[in-house]
C-alpha cells in the first residue's frame, strides 16, 4: 500500500491507526551483507518501487538484493543487466516463483509477486526511431512497476512526420497525463510534440546519432534549448528516470480526481 491508500484505510476504517502507524514506517532499512542498504519504504512514501542498478554489480550481489527486497513489497526493477548475467536473473526469478516483464531491445526487468494493477494514471511513450525502443522500454516498465497504463508508439520520428499525428490522436482521446518521447540524432521529436498538445512532455536524448552529435550530445542540447514550453529533459538514455518522473505526474493526476 502507498501511503494515500494507507490513509484512505484510515479514513474509512479498514485499518487502525496502529496499523497505519507501522506501515508509514519511515526508516525501515534493510542491509544486506555490507553490500547494500534498501529503502523497504520507499514505494509507501513515494510510489517509486526499489530499482537496482546491475551494471556494475556482482550477479550473486544482484540475487541477495532481489531476494531481500520481494520478501518486503510486491515488486523490484533490474536496472541495465550484463549480457551474461539477464538469462541468469531470468532463471533466478522462476526459483523463486515470481513473475517478470521483460522490454524490447532492453536489459531490464520488472518482478513481481501479485498481478500489477493498473489503476494509475495513464502515460503515452513515443520513440523517434527503433534505436530508441530500450530506453523507451526502460521507462514503461518503470510506469508499469508504479501502476500506470502505457500507450505506447515507436518509430514516429521527423523522418516521417505523418507518422506521428495518428498516435498523438489516440494518446489524447485516452487522455494521457504525461507523454515520454525518446529521441536520438537531432532529438526534434520531443519538441514537436510539446507543440501539439496540452500534455506535460518528458524528453529522452538517447546516445544515438554520428560524429560531432554522438553518444547524444546533439539531442540533449537540443532539447535542453528547445523554445517549446511544456517540455522538460532527463539526461542521455536515462529511461529510469523518465518513467518515474511519468508516473508520479500521472499518479498524482488520478489522486486529485479521488
Amino acid at each position: 500500500m502507498e501511503t494515500h491508500e494507507i490513509l484512505k484505510s484510515v479514513k474509512e476504517g479498514k485499518i487502525s491507526i496502529g496499523e497505519a502507524k507501522k506501515l508509514l514506517s519511515l526508516y525501515s532499512i534493510e542491509e544486506i551483507e555490507g553490500i547494500a542498504k534498501i529503502d523497504i519504504n520507499r514505494r509507501k512514501r513515494r510510489g517509486i518501487p526499489e530499482i537496482i542498478f546491475a551494471e556494475t554489480k556482482e550477479l550473486d550481489e544482484i540475487k541477495k538484493i532481489i531476494k531481500k527486497t520481494l520478501e518486503k513489497s510486491n515488486s523490484v526493477i533490474v536496472s541495465r543487466l550484463k549480457k551474461t548475467d539477464y538469462p541468469k536473473i531470468l532463471t533466478f526469478a522462476k526459483k523463486l516463483k515470481v513473475k517478470v516483464k521483460v522490454g524490447k531491445k532492453s536489459s531490464t526487468l520488472l518482478l513481481f509477486k501479485e498481478p500489477i494493477k493498473f489503476q494509475g494514471g495513464k502515460v503515452g511513450i513515443l520513440t523517434a526511431g527503433t534505436s530508441d525502443i530500450g530506453v523507451a522500454e526502460e521507462a514503461r516498465l518503470v510506469c508499469e512497476a508504479m501502476n500506470c497504463k502505457c500507450i505506447t508508439s515507436y518509430d514516429v520520428g521527423v523522418a516521417g512526420i505523418q507518422r506521428i499525428f495518428p498516435i498523438l490522436k489516440e494518446m489524447v482521446k485516452e487522455d494521457v497525463d504525461c507523454i515520454i518521447v525518446a529521441a536520438g540524432m537531432e532529438g526534434a521529436l520531443a519538441t514537436l510534440v510539446s507543440t501539439l498538445v496540452d500534455i506535460p512532455i518528458i524528453g529522452i536524448p538517447t546516445s544515438v546519432g554520428y560524429g560531432y552529435g554522438e553518444k547524444g550530445i546533439a539531442a540533449l542540447a537540443s532539447m535542453l534549448q528547445s523554445c517549446s514550453l511544456g517540455l522538460s529533459v532527463v539526461n542521455i538514455d536515462n529511461g529510469i528516470a523518465a518513467g518515474g518522473i511519468a508516473a508520479n505526474i500521472a499518479n498524482r493526476t488520478i489522486r486529485k480526481k479521488e
